[in-house]
């Protein structure tokens, strides 16, 4: 089994009714425990409507979360560079990567939220398109490359970062956002970018995992680039407790609001039935999905190990599983999920951490008579030099 790391994707998602200043310190909190527990990578997600997703900078939340984090990777998930000049784009992401010391992954996107494109004027038939552009000129600028460009929504006249990435020219890794479409994994392959999968959880998404890599291989090579399966990263809905029944109680209070942000991407025509109780919208979720990025697995920590190996059989493999994580619960309640899924799952894909400790314990139980002998002698050992010493002793004093 190859090394497989483990990142937590905050879009955010909470409750429209809740202090939003508050919840911004609780994510921040949560970031910096889980950066103790060992997990690898942190997504930030960039939105500007809804009420849901409350974090419209993700390079500025970072900054702030590299000043109470040690350890992960730092990844906008995502960038939406349709709603950006591509210069400044780039000028505020390399300033992040030297401010952190070369800890940022550059996740873009066409920009997800229909409400922003239109509170912005922009044509979402068009939004692609101006992911593809300012990619086009990112990734040069990156390198250190001076770039002139004209599109219908951007010049660049003899453009040139001031500074480069921390790590060198080109050096900053940059993910592009795939759905289910091959269109995400045709432009990763064309430009060298990791491919950021991220919906594993629906049906279509789930069932073009090979297909979308073998997509990006095919096209990376054409374009002399590397398909790295350690750069892709693929990403679902999870929240754990020590059981459904826990889980169940555990979310009961929170979850309608998660069904009510739901509503927002479903259908005239949906039957939204499974909104109207607790435990309906939970069991949907986990058979039928919720939101664009599909169904989760809700429950138990044996239960996020199966799915994992499920993804890791339909893909062949890949580098690093991202969970989605939505406000369901608690502080505490949800630091108890981090915890479970540090002290279960991620060691069950990192046996090779315990094989030796394994290994010793079995050789103990397996020769115990032998050892448990060697410890009588060594006991026996010990008390006849201590009474031949004692002897010696009490004959120097007495003088006989």
């Amino acid at each position: 089994m190859s090394y497989l790391n483990f990142g937590v994707f905050f879009a955010p998602h909470h409750p429209h009714h809740a202090d939003p200043a508050l919840q911004l310190r609780q994510d921040l909190k949560v970031i910096s425990e889980i950066d103790d527990m060992g997990f690898d990578e942190v997504w930030i997600g960039e939105h500007h409507s809804n009420g849901s997703e409350t974090i419209s900078a993700p390079d500025l939340f970072l900054a702030s979360v590299a000043e109470h984090t040690k350890h992960m990777r730092l990844g906008t998930g995502v960038m939406s560079l349709s709603y950006h000049h591509p210069f400044v784009s780039a000028s505020r992401m390399v300033q992040l990567d030297n401010m952190t010391r070369g800890r940022v992954i550059f996740g873009t996107g066409p920009g997800k939220l229909p409400l922003d494109a239109h509170m912005m004027g922009i044509d979402t038939t068009v939004q692609r398109r101006r992911q593809r552009e300012a990619l086009e000129v990112i990734m040069p600028l990156l390198r250190g490359e001076t770039v002139t460009a004209e599109t219908d929504w951007f010049s660049l006249q003899d453009a040139r970062l001031h500074l480069l990435p921390y790590r060198g020219p080109g050096e900053m890794e940059v993910a592009a956002a795939s759905i289910a479409s091959p269109s995400g994994s045709q432009l990763c392959g064309t430009l060298g970018l990791s491919l950021l999968s991220l919906a594993a959880g629906t049906a279509q998404g789930f069932d073009t995992l090979p297909s979308n890599w073998a997509a990006y291989e095919k096209v990376a090579a054409a374009h002399g680039h590397e398909a790295r399966r350690d750069r892709w990263r693929v990403l679902e809905p999870m929240f754990l407790a020590d059981d459904r029944d826990e889980l169940d109680r555990i979310v009961a209070r929170r979850i309608p609001y998660a069904a009510e942000y739901a509503q927002v991407w479903a259908a005239p025509e949906d039957d939204l039935a499974w909104t109207r109780s607790s435990k309906a919208t939970i069991d949907h979720w986990r058979d039928e999905g919720m939101t664009i990025f599909g169904k989760g697995t809700f429950g138990g920590p044996e239960e996020a190990i199966a799915r994992i190996e499920t993804l890791q059989e339909q893909t062949g493999g890949f580098g690093t599983f991202l969970i989605l994580i939505h406000d369901l619960a608690d502080h505490q309640a949800t630091l108890r999920n981090f915890e479970l899924f540090a002290s279960e799952v991620i060691p069950y894909f990192r046996s090779y951490r315990n094989q030796n400790r394994v290994g010793t314990l079995d050789f103990a139980k397996n020769n115990v008579g032998m050892l448990a002998g060697n410890a009588v002698a060594a006991v026996e050992h010990a008390t006849k030099e201590y009474e031949s010493g004692a002897a010696a002793a009490w004959k120097r004093m007495s003088g006989t």
